[in-house]
């Protein structure tokens, strides 16, 4: 079903139903001069998009007005008092294949480190991103809207922490994760930067939830590095059940990259604690109640520290 130009506009604005009727005004005005701008033919492409559902595990590409009509309302909505910290981190790995790994906070995660790294100096990087999003993603129109700011994988949740439509078997899981992994290989040897929320789901609480194991597999293509980045504030702007826009600061830090063949060879391929190690170093860019599981100096987490030191030294 095609979605035209003022369902369009409904549909995003929705979102922005507690704002002032002047600043909800403007703010349709500058999405109908954006889509105009655009052409008949770019806002057919999106409405294409939109209607297909995203249904296997393959590579889905951006959409550049559903990333332009992103940059419009971060125009309006965005904290002035957002930033990035540690894009150093990010130059220096620049070229080479990234796995980017972040803490999970909101749905909103994505999109908003999307947006930082192109109005702070990262476009680079924006541009080369491609997110390994969970099947809920593509469960609703709003939410693959939001998921064509960028390239993305769709990949399953485990059976433990599926609900609704994201819940699978266990062997359908394996088979569509085996898929989704050949995927991301195909696309960082193709020059993408992966995002991977390794927690699997986001956090209800705001702290960090433990690492999934098996989320390892995604570094495994030659000459890999991790980026480790932590996310505040997307909690409150999209807050996990609510169906409403918050204007609050974001934040997000990228740590010091490190290879992934070192950390594989360090850890003997124990996948737990490589997945600890990443989940330490994300942690170590967080304020203390975002830390959660990595934030207790608890001697079951000694052996990782010691295994990140050695990574990033």
């Amino acid at each position: 079903m095609a979605v035209g130009r003022d369902t369009l506009i409904n549909g995003i604005t929705t979102f922005l139903r507690d704002h002032p009727p002047s600043t909800l005004a403007q703010i349709r005005d500058s999405l109908g001069r954006e889509i105009d701008a655009a052409g008949p033919e770019a806002l057919a492409r999106l409405s294409e998009r939109l209607g297909d559902g995203g249904g296997d595990w393959s590579y889905c590409s951006h959409d550049p007005l559903a990333r332009r009509i992103h940059h419009v309302l971060a125009e309006s909505l965005l904290h002035r008092d957002s930033t990035i910290f540690g894009l150093e981190h990010a130059a220096a790995v620049a070229g080479r294949p990234i796995v980017i790994f972040a803490n999970h906070l909101s749905y909103s995660d994505a999109n908003l480190l999307e947006i930082l790294l192109q109005r702070f100096g990262g476009s680079v990087l924006a541009d080369r991103l491609t997110v390994m999003a969970g099947p809920k993603v593509y469960s609703s129109l709003k939410r693959r809207f939001s998921s064509l700011c960028f390239g993305t994988i769709m990949t399953p949740q485990s059976s433990a922490l599926s609900s609704e439509d994201a819940v699978m078997n266990p062997r359908d899981v394996a088979r569509a994760a085996r898929v989704s992994i050949d995927t991301a290989h195909e696309r960082l040897e193709k020059g993408d930067a992966l995002l991977v929320f390794g927690e699997g789901t986001r956090s209800r609480s705001s702290g960090m939830q433990h690492l999934l194991p098996g989320v390892s597999r995604y570094l495994e293509g030659p000459g890999t590095w991790v980026l480790p980045a932590g996310i505040t504030g997307t909690e409150e702007l999209f807050p996990v059940g609510v169906d409403a826009l918050h204007s609050v600061p974001i934040c997000v830090r990228f740590g010091r990259p490190f290879p992934a063949q070192l950390l594989h060879e360090r850890a003997n391929g124990d996948r737990k604690l490589m997945m600890d190690g990443i989940g330490l170093a994300i942690a170590s860019m967080l304020p203390p109640e975002y830390r959660g599981a990595y934030g207790d100096d608890t001697a079951e987490l000694d052996e990782a520290r010691r295994l990140l030191r050695i990574c990033q030294s």
